[in-house]
């Protein structure tokens, strides 16, 4: 029997294989990892929908796949009867024309007829039913509420009981001397997405420099106290917030240009992309309405999305939406960058590292203070330089009054 690439998300309608799970020769069982995939930077995997031996892989990793292009042929273990495979476009109508039977008729009619008011692709219902999954237990993540492939996968690891220990950092491939590698997955779609912005984007930069005293006095004193409730504060929620209060008080560089149409879309979410760097590279998952969530609940957010992202884990929908872009290499000791603007948003910002450095007050006297460079790169098409230092003084004038950003708006 031959198993075909399902659905794997609203509008996707192809994936770039990362890597096989199985052999041939392997039994797999419902629910068992096949494949790892990718789309839109967003790696997941798909799990069968049957109980069998693999008997042939009908493609290579790096390799493009459509959904609805056969992958692999297994064996049925014959220990149950399973119907032919339904083609792409059957609908669970179809595949369920078997007469009812005469007991508990009419609570089955009543749950064929509750199925059908479920928004779900029939390629998802069928791994559903293979999975014994109940799709009116499943909250969906796509448009409207519709269950895409990636929510049945968190249902079968929601499932698992064996505790997974959190990394504490990525472990970064840094290459082995005398290889060469395909530029391919992850890697190649960084490549591709980086490029085009350079070609079409006229960067600038702007760096700035702020004193962060009072926001580290601040983070020292929470630290401990969180941690107790599992809340893992770092600096990088606090330059989330800062953005987004900055974003609201200059909303041009919440923008974003489409160069078909020649047109400049003021957004109004503020949207935050942060930038993670995992095994195979980086991405950068989405705080959706940041202007309207503390600290704290941001901090909560970095954390589950990072390691969501770290672990290849990470939904589209968490990568999408992005109204400007955070990254920081203050963690491995950079001071100044000068990032890549996350096409089609129109800046960026790059956090340098805190350090102890002597400044002079404002009586002349020096005194140490904690100064963290700030480093913007912006759209020279529609963000001016006075607009650029505009952003920057807001951004840094929301930093030195850190307290405020633990209270929602």
């Amino acid at each position: 029997m031959n198993f075909p690439l399902p659905q794997i998300g609203e509008g996707l309608y192809e994936a770039e294989l990362v890597r096989w799970l199985v052999k041939v020769g392997d039994i797999v069982k419902p629910g068992q990892s096949l494949m790892e995939v990718m789309t839109d930077k967003a790696t997941m995997e798909v799990p069968a929908p049957f109980k069998g031996k693999i008997s042939s892989l009908s493609a290579e990793p790096g390799s493009k796949i459509k959904v609805g292009q056969v992958i692999l042929d297994y064996e049925s273990d014959g220990s149950a009867s399973s119907p032919p495979e339904p083609l792409a476009n059957q609908s669970i109508e179809q595949s369920s024309s078997a007469p009812l039977p005469e007991k508990n008729n009419t609570a089955v009619r009543e749950a064929v007829r509750s199925s059908r008011n479920i928004a779900a692709a029939p390629s998802v219902r069928y791994l559903a039913r293979k999975m014994g999954i109940n799709l009116a237990e499943v909250i969906g993540s796509g448009p409207a509420g519709r269950i895409l492939i990636d929510d049945l996968s968190r249902i079968l690891q929601s499932n698992k009981t064996v505790e997974r220990k959190k990394p504490s950092s990525p472990n970064l491939d840094l290459g082995t001397p005398g290889t060469t590698v395909k530029l391919a997955g992850l890697r190649r779609k960084i490549a591709e997405h980086l490029s085009h912005s350079k070609k079409i984007i006229p960067h600038y930069s702007y760096v700035e420099e702020c004193d962060v005293s009072e926001l580290v006095r601040l983070r020292k004193s929470l630290r401990e106290p969180l941690l107790e409730k599992n809340i893992k504060l770092t600096f990088l929620p606090f330059f989330v917030k800062a953005a987004a209060m900055a974003l609201k008080q200059v909303p041009i560089v919440n923008s974003s240009l489409d160069d078909e149409t020649e047109t400049i879309r003021f957004h109004a979410s503020y949207n935050i992309g942060i930038a993670v760097a995992t095994p195979n590279g980086l991405i950068v998952p989405v705080i959706k309405d940041a202007d309207k969530k503390d600290a704290l609940t941001i901090a909560r957010e970095i954390d589950a999305l990072s390691e969501s992202a770290r672990q290849g884990k990470v939904k589209v929908e968490d990568l999408k939406g992005g109204t400007f872009t955070v990254s920081s290499v203050g963690n491995i000791g950079g001071l100044i960058s000068t990032p890549i603007i996350n096409h089609p948003e129109v800046g960026i910002l790059g956090i340098g590292k805190i350090s102890k450095r002597p400044v002079y007050d404002e009586d002349g006297k020096l005194k140490p203070a904690e100064m963290v460079f700030l480093s913007f790169s912006f759209d020279h098409r529609v963000v001016d330089g006075a607009i650029g230092a505009m952003f920057a003084n807001k951004l840094i004038d929301a930093l030195q009054k850190p307290a405020i950003m633990l209270i929602k708006n």
